[in-house]
């Protein structure tokens, strides 16, 4: 497995990383205990969680499974959500504030099964707490040994500048794709001015690219998918032209798909680390494959050109969930 390092600092971690939320239905915990040991078997490095996701259970499951491999392994998860740090519960909206940083990092540390938190993210911007406070309290973490590298996630220009002139920020979470790419006209530029890593999550458009959803796909309730609005049927349509381009690709290639989607995420930037997430070993091995796809820059300037004309449709959010992660 090809490694990167993210931004200017000296964080390396497996070219491909890989995403430990799901959608859907809880999966079995044996089954993808297996599936992360399985990862770090064939080369990935890189490991994400979150406190929020369960909350709690995830970041419980990511423990078990590679506290028998953690020398071999880094560890990011990520605070901001207002979760009751002793049940679990969530009060709603964002909490950032130094204090509920610290002791949702003490949780954070025993549910992973480790001493230090190698990225330790902001999850969402808090508009009532100051950058300065937050960068300063992870600051903090890091000079007590519980964390090694600050990350943001979902974040504007300017909270990334007054956070890094305080802490450098060694990457920034947002979600990037072929058909999710606002990062590009302001974000990206800051990034590279700033020496800043970027992990593009749902590289794959929440599985919408990798060609196995149409528009009669149906989903569980409690897959998130089934509220989104660019997974309505007639907006999986119209999407369905940006499918359509990376088949006619990969087909040319020998590859799928999903692969040249994330092929072409691994060439915009050398500082570029995507995280996509499976519940299945073949997808696991499928993705893992882009690594090995070289896009030539005619390749690349084939997909650019005919993406441009291809108009996503539909918001990649419920209106309720861009209120309440401020997005």
């Amino acid at each position: 497995m090809q490694k990167r390092k993210l931004g200017n600092s000296n964080l390396e971690v497996s070219a491909l990383g890989f995403g430990c939320m799901g959608y859907g239905p809880a999966a079995d915990r044996k089954d993808m205990i297996a599936l992360i040991r399985a990862a770090v078997e064939r080369g990935v490095t890189f490991f994400d969680t979150a406190e929020t996701y369960g909350p709690f259970t995830n970041e419980e499951l990511v423990g078990e499974a590679l506290e028998p491999l953690r020398s071999e392994v880094v560890i990011a998860t990520k605070f901001g959500h207002n979760i009751d740090p002793k049940t679990g519960q969530r009060l709603g909206g964002q909490n950032s504030r130094p204090d509920h940083i610290k002791v949702a990092t003490e949780g954070m540390l025993k549910r992973l099964r480790i001493d230090c938190i190698d990225l330790l993210y902001q999850h969402r911007v808090d508009p009532d707490v100051p950058m300065e406070d937050v960068a300063g309290a992870v600051k903090d973490l890091i000079q007590q040994g519980k964390a090694r590298h600050f990350g943001m996630s979902e974040a504007g220009v300017q909270s990334i500048r007054r956070a890094h002139a305080v802490l450098p920020v060694t990457a920034l979470q947002s979600e990037y794709s072929l058909w999710t790419r606002e990062p590009e006209a302001d974000v990206l530029p800051v990034l590279e001015e700033l020496g800043i890593g970027l992990v593009p999550y749902s590289p794959l458009g929440k599985g919408f690219l990798t060609g196995k959803i149409n528009d009669a796909t149906t989903f569980d309730n409690s897959d998130l998918r089934s509220r989104i609005p660019r997974f309505e049927p007639e907006a999986r349509r119209a999407n369905q032209a940006l499918v359509d381009l990376l088949r006619s690709i990969a087909d040319r290639k020998g590859a799928t798909p999903a692969q040249i989607a994330l092929a072409w995420l691994l060439a915009q930037k050398p500082w570029i680390v995507p995280i996509p997430g499976t519940r299945k070993l073949d997808r696991l091995e499928e993705n893992l494959g882009s690594v090995s796809v070289a896009l030539t820059s005619m390749d690349l300037r084939e997909i650019e050109e005919a993406a441009a004309k291809i108009k996503v449709q539909g918001a990649r959010y419920p209106e309720d969930i861009l209120k309440l992660s401020g997005l």
